[in-house]
This record gives structure tokens, sequence and C-alpha cells, in this order.
């Protein structure tokens, strides 16, 4: 018998590992406290003393620290050779539940049926972290000892951002390889666009509204003539003109085989305008429409896509915003203002090729248990990019359902058991045995 066959059969002979360890995770409730924060609800430190046990239990070198407070991130760790090394990552926080009378099943309860595992996490991400462990713990009860050194990331904050992997990250906790199991969808993912949140600030001159007249139709210059005020919302919208050009540019121009037409977006998301700064650098007054405002601030996601820097971005955007501020006497001398990385936020992007090792494998075992996957990019952002961008090679695969920031989510057990054996087979592949 094969090293894989002896897993798989193992995998096969103990179906509810995966099951029983899914469901006790989504059965504590582990919602991100940026988004809600209830008692009973913000239990990620639970779920982390969970899987830390787990771990324990494998013989695997756990630690465990708060990535941010209260909230902690574990790591597993079995020791060997580096050259051969893999993360296997998941996260533990979960978005809202939302409106719970949309639920027909209890969104903590863990519930099977229909084939499915029900609730809040389930395949968001849940599943794929316990795929993780169970593919690991079935090598282990096949009795084989693995050459590379293999790593469970269990990670807090995705939700928000992924600062639970930004700081496992800057913590120096790196591989070779990483697996982070997020849904799928009978996918294999290799590549993901980068993602940044940008500030700019639009300045303008206030004044008294009432003599909006004398700011906008032709005055006579004569002694006394109050000096014009200049409305940081009217700039505000022909640089959203302008912005709405640019971005369409940029999708024209950007492609990547891997990712859909158009992804590399610029939405404007959040907007203040008002008078005055405050100390969280919005306009300071902002229910006043007597006052013409003096300042506009506009929050953006940007994305880009997998082939394209972070560094070339800001400069393509840097220059377009310079260009904008050319057209008009005023915003030369007072130019925009622009700020990265806002609250923290930063994705870089993920570009792993798919004739990697790591993705040969995903894309090999996963076709031997069925139809061949489609190889594509994440649309969105996950952790991926974080080890990505600190040199790891990673690749995104994991169990399908539905439902995720939505009502009634589920896992597919059919396809968390085949995520389960691709996993263990990746591992085996990238780490070898000895």
């Amino acid at each position: 018998m094969t090293t894989l066959q002896k897993v798989w059969d193992e995998i096969d002979s103990t179906p509810d590992r995966v099951v029983n360890l899914t469901r006790d995770m989504v059965r504590i409730p582990s919602v991100n406290p940026k988004f809600e924060m209830k008692q009973g609800l913000n239990n990620e430190a639970d779920v982390a003393a969970l899987v830390r046990d787990r771990l324990d239990s494998m013989g695997l070198e756990t630690e465990s620290w708060d990535a941010l407070p209260g909230r902690p991130n574990v790591i597993g760790t079995l020791p060997g050779n580096e050259e051969k090394s893999l993360i296997l990552c998941g996260h533990i926080d979960t978005v809202p539940v939302g409106n719970g009378d949309n639920w027909t099943v209890d969104p903590f309860g863990g519930e099977v049926s229909g084939g499915k595992l029900w609730g809040r996490g389930s395949v968001d991400m849940k599943a794929g972290l316990a795929a993780c462990i169970a593919a690991l713990e079935s090598i282990r009860a096949a009795g084989i000892d693995l050459d590379g050194r293999v790593s469970v990331h269990a990670v807090v904050d995705e939700e928000a951002g992924g600062f639970g992997a930004m700081d496992a990250v800057a913590k120096g906790h790196l591989a070779k390889n990483a697996i982070v199991a997020e849904p799928t969808w009978d996918k294999v993912m290799p590549a993901e666009g980068g993602l940044e949140w940008v500030r700019v600030t639009l300045l303008g001159r206030s004044g008294h509204a009432g003599f909006r007249y004398n700011d906008i139709f032709p005055q006579p210059e004569v002694e006394g003539r109050l000096l014009p005020a200049i409305n940081a919302i009217e700039i505000a919208a022909r640089f959203l003109a302008a912005l709405k050009e640019f971005e369409a540019s940029r999708c024209r121009n950007n492609y990547h085989p891997l990712c859909p037409p158009g992804l590399s977006t610029i939405n404007p998301g959040v907007i203040h305008g008002g008078v005055g700064v405050g100390e969280d650098g919005l306009p300071l007054i902002r229910t006043n429409p007597a006052m013409t405002p003096d300042r506009v601030t506009l929050d953006l996601d940007l994305k880009f896509l997998p082939h394209e820097s972070s560094i070339k971005v800001r400069r393509e955007f840097e220059d377009f915003v310079a260009a904008f501020a050319a057209l008009d006497p005023w915003t030369r001398a007072n130019p925009p203002q622009i700020a990265w990385e806002l609250g923290g936020l930063h994705f870089p992007a993920m570009d792993t090729p798919v004739d990697h090792p790591l993705v040969q494998s995903l894309i090999g075992h996963h076709s031997s248990l069925g139809a061949a996957p489609e190889v594509c990019g994440f649309d969105a952002v996950t952790d991926a990019a974080h080890y990505a961008g600190a040199g790891v090679d990673a690749c995104i695969y994991g169990p399908s359902g539905d439902g995720f920031h939505g009502d009634n989510e589920y896992v597919d057990l059919a396809s968390l058991h085949k995520s389960t054996k691709v996993i263990a087979a990746a591992i085996l592949d990238i780490c070898g045995t000895r």
C-alpha cells in the first residue's frame, strides 16, 4: 500500500474526525468584535484553545499570543526540513449572523442535515481550518513521519483586514509554501489581486452659503468684495468623475489570465464633507449646509492585479491625482492629500505560478478524486496575501458551501471530506516523508 493510500484510507475510515471538529468550532461563536461586540458572541479565545488542545494532542510544538487584545493566534509546528516547509492556515473569526430571523437553523448549532453542516463560520472558514488539522492528524494516525516542517496557523481578524496573519508574518512565522483553506468551490486558486485602502483629502475654502452668489457668479472687483469661498464638495464631484475615467482606463489596460476582466477597480466607499478638521482627519462640522465646505475626504478601495506591485500601483495613482490637480489653479496651489494604508490595511498581491509543485499537487489530487478543478484567481482578498507578500509561495484551496457573509451558511460535507484528502496529499508531496 502506498503512503498516500494509507493516509486516504485513514481519512475514509474516520469521516467524523473533520466533521466533528468543524461542528465543535461552529458551536463556539467567534464573531469579529470589530463588527459586533456582545456578550457570548466574541469567543475567538475559546476556539483558539480548542485548536491548541487538538494540536497538542498530535504532539505539535504549540504557541499562542494575542495578535490583538484578547484575540489570540495559535501556531502548532512539527519540526523538519525548512526547504520542504509548509503552512496550513485558517482564520477563526467570523462575520456577524445578521438578521437571525432569516436563518432556518441555529447559527451556532452546528446542525448536520442533508449532507451539510450548518452555522456561521462553517464554510468561512472553520471547515477549511478543520480540514487542515484533520489532514495532519490522519497522516500522524497512519504512522507517517514527514521530512519537511509543517505548521498550522489559526489566526484572528481575517474578516477585518487580516491583522492576525499580518502579526504572525511580522513575528517571522513563515515557510517556503502555504495553503490557505478558504472555500474555493472545486477550484485551485494560486493567484489573488492586491488591495489598498487610500484616503484622498480635497481642500477648498470655507464661507457662508448666503454669499454663494459671490463664489460662483461674476462679480465686479470692487473694494471690500468678500473673498469667494471654494466648495470642496464640488471639487470632489469633479475628482470622482475623473477617477471613474482613470478606473476604466486601468480596467481596459490590465489583464491577468487567471482573473476576470476588469478586476482592477477603484471603489469610492466612504465620503465626508464639511468644514474644519477633527482629530480623526475628517471634516469637523458635517451637519451645516449653510457653510461652504472646505474639506472632503474620500476613502477608496483600490484593487490591483496579481502581477502588479503595490509600489507601481501607488505611483500610478499618485500621478493621476497630480494630473487632476494640475487642471485648476486652486488645486495646483492646494493639491489633494493622499494617505495610504488607511486603518493599517494593505493586502499584497499573490501570483504563484500554475506550474509550482504545490499548485500542481492540489490540481492533480483533486482531479484524481473527480473532475479536474478550475484554476483561477481569487476575486477578493485573503490571508494568503500576507504570506505571499513575505515571500511564501501560497495557494488557496478549501471546501465548498454557501451562505458565507449571508444567511443559512453551510459547508458541503462531501466537499469537506474531499478537501481533507487533497490537503493531506499535498502535505505529503511538499513535505515528503522519512
